[in-house]
């Protein structure tokens, strides 16, 4: 524990060393990468653990056959999931009213399907989350501008 205390503390002064500018640039690319990676796992519909989501409940009523759109196909857009960068972080999030959609379908909240619909309880699909592979592409954008700057 006190080695991995000692390895915080030099990536710190490392960091430190980059001038703010350098480092809301590092940041930026480390956002737009995070971006890409949240926008790919939710087009292959899994959670940031790799489990898969669950799929739409069919009713009785609905259409029989396959259901011919991806969920979630315009959250994932650029458009409405937005990357925010300063000098000392970085974030991907949902822009305007879509953040109320992400986070119902997110924590699987009850809403109404329309305005004057039933209220539906909806099943729980993480859109945004981290992992491993997360992880590992943070520290290889951090090692690669502390190395090239």
């Amino acid at each position: 524990m006190d080695s991995l205390h000692k390895v915080d503390e030099w990536l710190e002064a490392l960091l430190a060393n980059l001038e703010p500018a350098a480092r809301q640039r590092m940041m930026r690319q480390l956002a737009q990468q995070l971006r890409r990676t949240q926008q790919q796992n939710i087009r292959l519909q899994r959670n940031p653990d790799g489990s898969g989501y669950e799929p739409r409940r069919v009713t009785a009523r609905s259409k029989k056959g396959r259901i011919k759109r991806q969920m979630f196909a315009k959250l994932r857009t650029t458009k409405y999931l937005k990357t925010a960068a300063s000098a000392d972080s970085a974030s991907v999030e949902f822009a305007g009213q879509v953040q109320r959609i992400a986070r119902v379908h997110h924590y699987g909240l009850r809403d109404r399907v329309s305005r004057k619909g039933p209220e539906v309880r909806y099943a729980e699909r993480q859109l945004l989350g981290s992992n491993k592979d997360v992880l590992d592409l943070t520290e290889d954008i951090l090692c690669d501008w502390l190395v090239n700057n």
